[in-house]
């Protein structure tokens, strides 16, 4: 199947990752209703970034998902319940698809954050296997998934970030620790305009004190 979809907003992912989350971690209460998906979305635990998603902000989402295929409203009962169909949509199994709730729910991870963090969704063996489903979500020919990220200084393993929301900016990098040069420089430069403001202090005391 070939992935064409928009890319999503950070409410459909979260909307997408909180469903494929609840349907294996508590089977019994899903489908979901929208309060509990608001629930679900709004968690203090397990999510980043940390959102207050309102009701019709979810609603709203869950429209424009249902659209493109991504989710279904379950008919029955007086509450309106969703439910997922992202697995399937996109036509991959369920060990990546747990790595994608993951990536969708917390944001860019190392493999060993994802093996740890998708216990719950699916136990993978070992961080290799991980990796492995990774590397298959990296080069689908029918459109990659995920990328593995720029590795970040001090860092031992690189991250890895879905590409649901579209092709990342790389401007993650930490920030460059002033070398003692540029720190010379600041102070050289600090010290100018010290000077260049007590000179304009005497000029503004000589105009306000000329007679008229």
């Amino acid at each position: 199947m070939t992935f064409s979809l928009p890319p999503l907003s950070l409410i459909e992912t979260r909307i997408l990752g909180t469903l494929a989350e609840k349907q294996r971690t508590v089977p019994d209460t899903y489908p979901l209703s929208i309060n509990a998906l608001q629930a679900g979305c709004n968690q203090k635990t397990s999510r980043n970034p940390v959102m207050e998603a309102s009701e019709s902000a979810i609603v709203q989402a869950l429209e424009h998902l249902e659209e493109l295929g991504l989710v279904r409203r379950v008919s029955g009962g007086r509450v309106s319940r969703f439910e997922h169909l992202f697995g399937k949509k996109i036509g991959v199994p369920g060990q990546a698809e747990a790595l994608l709730t993951v990536l969708m729910l917390r944001g860019p991870q190392t493999a060993g954050e994802l093996r740890l963090n998708c216990d719950r969704l699916h136990r993978f063996v070992d961080i290799s296997s991980v990796e492995a489903f990774l590397s298959e979500l990296a080069e689908r020919e029918a459109g990659a998934l995920v990328v593995e990220l720029p590795r970040l200084p001090g860092a031992r393993e690189n991250r890895w970030m879905h590409l649901l929301s579209g092709e990342p900016e790389i401007s993650e990098a930490a920030p460059r620790r002033a070398s003692v040069a540029d720190q010379g420089a600041l102070a050289e430069l600090q010290a100018r305009v010290a000077v260049l403001e007590a000179e304009l202090a005497e000029l503004r005391d000589l105009v306000l004190g000329r007679p008229d």
